[in-house]
Formats: structure tokens, C-alpha cells, sequence
């Protein structure tokens, strides 16, 4: 697959993720239905719907690659996948349940383990973002093409960091040590990825946890504006592991690289 064809699957999606945000902010304006899963985390009737819609959208697009999405178990025992798509229609569900806003609807292809599209959008933040390839890493903004590559850092003299959490553990207050950290803000769902990918932070460490649907997309966005993702010993992420689990996680805007 070339550069033009990914960009073609890729702006194929956007009006379809348009779509699915709008959705997803109309059915918690109803009022949503909650479920449990096995692992104990939340799901709505709009993680569903969403997912529907981008899966019959993708399948349109590439019928012939696989789909795993958080939301179902379709390919996810095949131990063979080089090129797939992952999706998770609605990161941070528990967010969206509770009415917040960094909720972000996700889906990347991966082609010989790696990511070499991305889409997420954040529609209660009115965020759209996306990338095809190195260079190529987009927000839409007022119906334009805002190049992340292209955006600059304001403070030069502050490093800022995205957390999962207020309470940082002790191997993540030793990196941000490392890195110089004078200033950090909670952030959940993704749209760490595109808030670092825009150079508004720096950097975002976790350690082992969540799935492979959870950072490919944002995995794209960044690298593709010029960031760099790697687990703690500067190894590079790879998709397609066993159990779709993720490594430790360190994510470098191209400010600090």
C-alpha cells in the first residue's frame, strides 16, 4: 500500500467520524445505557453504535484486512496479524459517561506491525485529527488543514506533561526528573497523543497497561508530526502482540527529542 493510497482511506474517514462524534455526544444527551464488561470496565450503547459505524465504514474501504476492535472479539486470537486495523470507538468511556470532555473516537491501520494511518476525534473538544504518513499529521480546524509538523512551542523554558493520574509513581516521577518536568496536567483517553503530536505538551510516561486499540491511532498522529513513542528502555512499539497488550510508554513531542 503507497502514501496515496493510505491518504485516500484516510480523508475517507473523516466525514464518517464526523458523523460518529455527533452521535456520540446526541445518544449521552438522551441518555445512555450502561453495561459491565468481563474486565470490570464500562460500556455504553453508543461504544456500540460507534463501532458499527466505523466498522462498516473501514470494511467498505479495505475489505480484504482484518478489524480488531475493543468492542468486539472478531481476529483477536489470531497471533499471525501484520496488517490490521484497530479501533476503539470510544476511548475513555468512563469519561463520556460522566459528562466530561477528553473522550476521543480512535481507528489506525497497521501495516507490517507498525501504524501508518491515524484518526481520532474528540467531539466534545471539537477535535479532529489525523495522519497518513511521516509529515503528514493534520488537526482540522474551521474546515482547514492546521500541519502539526508545522506548529511551534510557545514556552520553550517549560516542559509540560500529560499524566493518567494526579498521584504519579515513583518509576514516572524518576523520568520526569530525567526530562526536566516543571509542569503537568491529567489528561485521559488519547487525546494525549494529539495534544503533544500539537506540541501544546512535551511528554506522556505510563507504565504497562491498557491495549494496542487504545494508542495506535494517537501512535500515528504523533510520529507523523515528528514525535517519537517508546517503551522505557527506548525500544519501538510494535502492534499485533499477544493479548493486544501495551508496554511501558514514554511519548516525546519533537521539542525534547
Amino acid at each position: 500500500m503507497n502514501l496515496d493510497q493510505i491518504k485516500e482511506i484516510t480523508l475517507s474517514l473523516l466525514d464518517t467520524f464526523k458523523k460518529a462524534g455527533k452521535i456520540s455526544l446526541d445518544l449521552r444527551k438522551k441518555g445512555l445505557i450502561k453495561e459491565t464488561k468481563q474486565d470490570n470496565t464500562p460500556v455504553t450503547n453508543a461504544d456500540i453504535e460507534v463501532n458499527d459505524i466505523l466498522i462498516k465504514k473501514i470494511s467498505n474501504l479495505t475489505p480484504k484486512i482484518p478489524i480488531i476492535s475493543e468492542e468486539n472479539s472478531d481476529n483477536k486470537e489470531n497471533e499471525d496479524l501484520k496488517d490490521f486495523w484497530l479501533i476503539d470507538p470510544i476511548d475513555g468511556t468512563r469519561e463520556y459517561i460522566n459528562n466530561e470532555e477528553e473522550f476521543t473516537l480512535n481507528a489506525a491501520l497497521i501495516v507490517n506491525n507498525k501504524p501508518v494511518l491515524g484518526v481520532i476525534n474528540a467531539p466534545d473538544k471539537k477535535r479532529l485529527f489525523y495522519s497518513y504518513g511521516p509529515s503528514n499529521s493534520f488537526e482540522f480546524v474551521n474546515n482547514q488543514e492546521i500541519k502539526l509538523i508545522n506548529q511551534n512551542k510557545k514556552k520553550l523554558n517549560i516542559i509540560s506533561a500529560v499524566s493518567y493520574s494526579n498521584i504519579l509513581k515513583p518509576d514516572i516521577l524518576k523520568l520526569h526528573k530525567k526530562f526536566k518536568v516543571n509542569k503537568y496536567q491529567k489528561m485521559k483517553s488519547s487525546l494525549k497523543f494529539c495534544v503533544i503530536a500539537a506540541g501544546e505538551f512535551d511528554l506522556y510516561i505510563a507504565e504497562p497497561r491498557a491495549h494496542e486499540w487504545d494508542i495506535a491511532a494517537g501512535h500515528a498522529i504523533l510520529e507523523h508530526a515528528g514525535g517519537k513513542l517508546t517503551d522505557f528502555y527506548g525500544n519501538e512499539i510494535l502492534y499485533g502482540k499477544k493479548d493486544f497488550r501495551n508496554p511501558s510508554l514514554i511519548l516525546k513531542g519533537k521539542h525534547i527529542l
